[in-house]
């Protein structure tokens, strides 16, 4: 019984975990519709840490309210890295840089920042890089680009621009690298509420700014900014968290190439902005190579366990055996056939 509920369990945990990533995605794309509003009335320090701070307060009273201690102090180095450079100096340079470039160009430069994250992740944390997960990132970025010049035009560009977009992208794919390995000791809560935390710190010398423009601004602006700190913030980035317990950095960083294509089509929705021809093109090939980056291989080929934790290198390289493999299956112990026969599967595959 419990060789067939094993698998069962890693589909589950794989569906959770697509889930998760799911949401992320979703709510990361909304919030550049609800940047486009605040960041009329805020300028780029102040938005950063007023989303920030709204998304501290919901996560404390969450944390409070599930009763979750302080991250052990293994999680701390990476929760202060990717607090630091993800939640503060990311944000703050994001907002800064789309205010100097177009929309197109900051898509442009900003979208490397996956293709960094499959660089470290296999440099510093020896993920695994298999051709289908280069594929998708091939032909997703090839949609980011399309989109980048079917919207390019609409506004100046300047050097100091796109040098904060891709400041930008390199901190975010350096935080999220330093962000997996705290997951491996701190829950995804955890890791990313302290990650907030240390991210308002770093915003703090725009509080005065904050203030200011708070009394001016109007009502919409400031609640597109607490939205931005209640949903794509925090319960964003613990969707992401908990997702990224479950595959590698460079798989998860794939995923977000489904944002582009995201902002198009809610843009459309929700702001009348019709897409040409050339835009949906590269919306599509943006979803088509997420699609191919998270398929999955033959399952006759691969030895995998399942979703089971933070150090899961998604099925391309055959990990050694954990205590449930031991007990299933130790090497030099022979099963008799019928066991054999009637174990199901397990190289079903996970995210």
């Amino acid at each position: 019984m419990m060789n067939v509920s094993r698998p069962r369990s890693a589909r589950r945990a794989e569906l959770l975990a697509a889930g998760a990533a799911t949401v992320t995605v979703v709510l990361w794309a909304s919030a550049f519709v609800s940047i486009r509003s605040a960041g009329a009335a805020y300028s780029p320090g102040a938005l950063a840490l007023g989303r920030l701070t709204a998304g501290v307060l919901v996560l404390g009273a969450i944390c409070l309210w599930r009763r979750e201690g302080i991250p052990p102090r293994s999680a701390w180095r990476g929760i202060l890295v990717s607090g630091v450079l993800w939640f503060g100096f990311y944000m703050v340079a994001l907002n800064w840089g789309e205010q100097q470039v177009d929309a197109g160009t900051a898509a442009l430069v900003v979208n490397v920042g996956p293709i960094l994250i499959a660089l470290l992740g296999a440099r510093l944390l020896r993920d695994s890089v298999p051709p289908r997960l280069l594929a998708g990132m091939a032909v997703s970025f090839a949609g980011a680009v399309t989109v980048g010049l079917s919207m390019s035009g609409e506004g100046g560009s300047s050097v100091l621009g796109v040098v904060l977009c891709l400041l930008a992208a390199m901190a975010y794919a350096a935080g999220v690298v330093a962000q997996k390995p705290a997951l491996g000791t701190g829950s995804p809560l955890q890791v990313t509420t302290y990650g907030c935390l240390v991210g308002a710190v770093v915003c703090l010398p725009f509080a005065g700014q904050l203030v200011r423009e708070a009394a001016d601004a109007p009502v919409s602006a400031t609640l597109n900014m607490v939205y931005l700190g209640v949903f794509p913030t925090a319960l964003a980035f613990t969707t992401w968290a908990y997702a990224l317990t479950r595959t590698t950095a460079s798989r998860m960083g794939a995923t977000t190439y489904a944002v582009p294509a995201l902002v198009v089509l809610m843009s459309w929705l929700a702001l009348g902005e019709v897409p040409g021809p050339l835009t949906l093109l590269g919306g599509a090939l943006c979803l088509a190579g997420v699609a191919v980056s998270r398929s999955r291989a033959g399952t006759g080929t691969r030895t995998e366990s399942g979703a089971a934790g933070p150090a899961s290198t998604a099925g391309t390289v055959p990990a050694p055996p954990g205590p449930e493999e031991d007990r299933e299956g130790t090497p030099g112990v022979r099963e008799a056939p019928a066991a054999r026969e009637a174990r199901p599967d397990r190289a079903s595959g996970s995210m």
